[in-house]
């Protein structure tokens, strides 16, 4: 019996990191809105740059604020019900990455979400909005703080939902919760930092 279990947990979790696989570029499934390209912006973190201190994570060695960036996005497509956004490390020496903000749930009306809204605590996420348990143990926000050596790239990916909720448990793990995005995904745009020390 545990064989079973253990065998059919090894095939989800296979599968959550197939689905959860890093891809470039932005994707529609149920097309772009007329007038352009669903695209998600940040005055804190440029495509394929160094990300800042203020977004650096404050602990194991590292000493950076910690501050979720700013973020923007338009032209999602009309079908969305909710957006996910989910932030992943594919190269933290764990076999999986590491996933540093995990967030779901955001209605369809909203388009950006303020600098320090990962802190929960300062309750500036719009109402409804949940944020999932990261690599970290915690809810909200962890910045970058990858071991010494080659910069790692960090995802930043917002994901336009068939669904105006997931449906998830409260404790779900980060890799569940990208298996169910990715199932309802009809469209995603990312940005990629670089943070290297």
């Amino acid at each position: 019996m545990w064989r079973t279990a253990w065998m059919a947990s090894s095939w989800l979790a296979a599968l959550t990191l197939t689905a959860a696989e890093p891809r470039a570029g932005n994707e529609a499934a149920g097309g772009a809105a007329p007038g352009g390209t669903f695209s998600l912006t940040s005055p804190d973190i440029a495509q394929g740059k160094k990300m800042t201190e203020a977004q650096v994570f404050n602990g194991f060695g590292c000493k950076g604020r910690n501050v979720s960036p700013a973020i923007s996005w338009s032209n999602a497509p009309p079908a969305t019900k909710s957006f996910a956004l989910l932030m992943h490390d594919p190269d933290a020496p764990t076999g999986s990455g590491w996933w540093h903000w995990v967030v779901y749930d955001i209605p369809a009306e909203v388009s950006s979400l303020p600098a320090d809204a990962g802190d929960p605590k300062k309750n500036l996420m719009p109402s409804g909005v949940v944020q999932g348990r990261t690599d970290f143990g915690t809810r909200g926000y962890g910045g970058p703080c990858p071991p010494p050596g080659k910069p790692h790239r960090y995802y930043l990916r917002l994901y336009a939902l068939k669904v105006p909720k997931l449906e998830v448990p409260a404790d779900a793990s980060p890799a569940f919760i990208g298996f169910n995005v990715n199932a309802n995904a009809i469209a995603k745009t990312e940005l990629m930092g670089l943070y290297g020390r």
